[in-house]
C-alpha cells in the first residue's frame, strides 16, 4: 500500500462512525409517531427497527425511511435454519449502540419487568448489554399508568439500568384527558442524542 493510500486509511479508521440506535415500538396507538421518531433519529444515526406485531397495526411500513430496516417476529423465526445461522436478536443486540423502545405498552413494560421473551423486541432486551443504554417511552391510558402494576414494573426495568422517558398529560386517543400519552419524538430524539453528545454535535 501507497504512503498517501496507507494515510486515507488511518484518516478513515480515526473518524468516528455514527452512533447505531435501535429503535422499538410495542403495541400501542402511538405506534403510529414510529415513522417519524424514525425520520428523527435517521438524521444523525444509523437506524434499525424492531416491531411487535400488535405495533404493526399503526405503523405504516412503506412510510418508514429506506435506509431503516424493520425486523419482525417473523424475522426471527424464519432467518434461522440451521446451527451456525446468525440468531436476530443477538446480532441486533452486538450491533446497536443504544436501544429506544417508544411506544412502550403496558403489556410490553410488564413483560420486560418480568424478564419474558416471546418476541423478537423482548428477546432483543433480555439479551441486551446493560453497559450501553436503553431508554423507555411509556403510551397508555391513564388509568393503566396510574395503577400499582406499572409503578412496580417502572421501578424494575429502572432498577436493571433503563431510563424513562416520561409520557405526558393530554387528550390521549381513547378521548380520555390524563397522563399516559408517549413523549413527543422531538424530545425522544432529544433526549439520545444528549448521551451521545459531541459526536452527534459535530455531524460524525
Amino acid at each position: 500500500m501507497s504512503t498517501a493510500a496507507q494515510e486515507s486509511s488511518e484518516r478513515a479508521a480515526a473518524q468516528p462512525r455514527r452512533p447505531r440506535v435501535l429503535l422499538a415500538a410495542s403495541g400501542s396507538v402511538a405506534a403510529i409517531k414510529f415513522e417519524v421518531l424514525c425520520r428523527s433519529f435517521a438524521e444523525w444515526a444509523d437506524v434499525r427497527a424492531v416491531a411487535t406485531r400488535s405495533s404493526l397495526h399503526f405503523i405504516d411500513r412503506a412510510s418508514l425511511p429506506s435506509a431503516v430496516a424493520l425486523y419482525t417476529d417473523e424475522d426471527e423465526w424464519s432467518r434461522w435454519e440451521r446451527i451456525g445461522d446468525e440468531v436476530l436478536h443477538i446480532e441486533l443486540r452486538k450491533w446497536a449502540d443504544a436501544m429506544v423502545i417508544a411506544p412502550l405498552s403496558a403489556n410490553t413494560l410488564a413483560k420486560v419487568a418480568g424478564g419474558l421473551c416471546d418476541n423478537l423486541l423482548t428477546c432483543v432486551v433480555r439479551a441486551w448489554d446493560y453497559s450501553k443504554p436503553v431508554y423507555v417511552a411509556p403510551a397508555m391510558n391513564t388509568f393503566m399508568w396510574d395503577n400499582p402494576f406499572t409503578a412496580r414494573h417502572l421501578d424494575a426495568v429502572r432498577g436493571i439500568g433503563m431510563s424513562l422517558i416520561p409520557p405526558v398529560t393530554k387528550l390521549l386517543a381513547c378521548g380520555d384527558y390524563g397522563n399516559g400519552g408517549m413523549a413527543e419524538p422531538a424530545e425522544i430524539c432529544r433526549t439520545v442524542k444528549l448521551f451521545f453528545g459531541r459526536q452527534v454535535v459535530n455531524g460524525t
